[in-house]
């Protein structure tokens, strides 16, 4: 059994959202290429798997048939009349021939992570192609067209009882939360960017759950400007007392690095040490893990994280001098700093970040640790 599997395929570059949007699928091949010059992928530690197509059985445990017929129909240029009804159309999902045929690809490497874990040929499974937190089961939300975290975790559930889900992408996993929100076989732990202020307008701590599922849904959200030491905090005084409460038999962790602070779309202040420092604790919990991607639109932000995060899964420690050739490719897609990680920055907050944070712990020990007999 290797340590972890990094799961990728060189068809991602086929597949494009269009030049306007802001999820740039480059960033996948980057991440390959970074990764590659630090011959983490010649490491006995490591295991390349080739990323398949999902079968449309397994899309359909959540999406709807009729949702799917319409993705289907566009790969093969027929458009819907109707595309709205679908979440489908100019701005965040596109019409775009190939997106069903890409889907299957990003979302069968994240049901490849589960099956690797569950049969013990890997203790780590790495899809930087997953991650897509906001489909629903009849439509499309926040560029996500396959809701892949659900179908890894589906995937789990025939083996194991248990599962948690731990999301720090800076938008709120709502279609992950969708999916379990009434049941007590997920664990939901999303870590996110106010709704307030950011996309998808939800992930208050006020949602707990409903029916079997109340206090199985956990919501951490925190103000715009919430750096590295107020975000991990966060994460340590909820994560893995929940963890240890719930015993789950596996993880799937949400990745996604736009809480970074020279992220276009959000407004978070993280760098590349508070991302490697949650990474650690989702690795030290010693629990079978599905790692998938997410979020990231500052494209050399998302090679730097995903490559420290393999190496931080296989054991090995990288060095901060990125190889010669690859600082080159990562500063033609924007990159303005030096290393492989950010410098540590101490600056002031403002006191109503801190609060924020606080309060959301509050609720959180008050309402859903008590439920846990925390």
């Amino acid at each position: 059994m290797s340590l972890a599997a990094f799961i990728y395929s060189e068809k991602f570059d086929k597949y494009t959202y269009g030049e306007a949007h802001p999820l740039k699928m480059i960033r996948l091949k980057l991440t390959y290429e970074l990764i590659k010059s630090y011959d983490l992928l010649k490491s006995p530690n490591i295991s390349f798997i080739e990323s398949e197509l999902a079968k449309e059985e397994d899309i359909l445990c959540f999406h709807t048939k009729k949702y799917i017929e319409v993705l289907k129909g566009i790969d093969k240029g027929d458009y819907p009349t109707n595309p709205s009804q679908f979440g489908l159309g100019w701005g965040d999902n596109p019409i775009i021939k190939g997106i069903y045929e890409g889907s299957l690809i990003s979302s069968g490497g994240s049901i490849q992570a589960a099956r690797l874990i569950m049969d013990g040929k890997a203790k780590i499974a790495f899809n930087i192609a997953g991650g897509l937190h906001h489909a629903m089961p009849d439509r499309a939300s926040g560029f996500c067209y396959i809701n892949d975290p659900v179908l890894a975790i589906k995937e789990l559930l025939k083996k194991y009882n248990r599962i948690a889900y731990i999301d720090i992408d800076a938008h709120h996993g709502d279609g992950v939360q969708h999916a379990f929100y009434d049941t007590d076989k997920v664990l939901t732990i999303s870590l996110h960017e106010t709704g307030t202020f950011l996309f998808p307008g939800t992930g208050f701590s006020e949602e707990i759950g409903t029916g079997k599922g109340k206090g199985f849904s956990v919501n951490l959200p925190f103000y715009p400007g919430t750096d590295d030491e107020t975000f991990v905090w966060g994460f340590n005084e909820i994560v893995p007392a929940l963890i240890d409460a719930y015993k789950p038999d596996a993880i799937v962790a949400q990745l996604g690095v736009d809480t970074m602070s020279t992220d276009p779309l959000t407004h978070l202040e993280l760098t590349t040490n508070g991302f490697c420092e949650m990474v650690k604790k989702i690795r030290d919990f010693n629990l079978p893990l599905a790692a998938l991607g997410g979020g990231g639109y500052n494209v050399a932000n998302v090679a730097r994280c995903w490559t420290l995060a393999l190496g931080i899964f296989a054991g090995i420690e990288l060095s901060d001098t990125i190889p010669e050739n690859k600082i080159r490719l990562l500063k033609e897609h924007g990159y303005e700093g030096k290393g492989l990680r950010d410098n540590k920055i101490k600056g002031k907050m403002d006191e109503s970040i801190q609060k924020m944070a606080e309060d959301g712990i509050n609720y959180i020990k008050k309402n859903i640790f008590p439920l846990h007999n925390i």
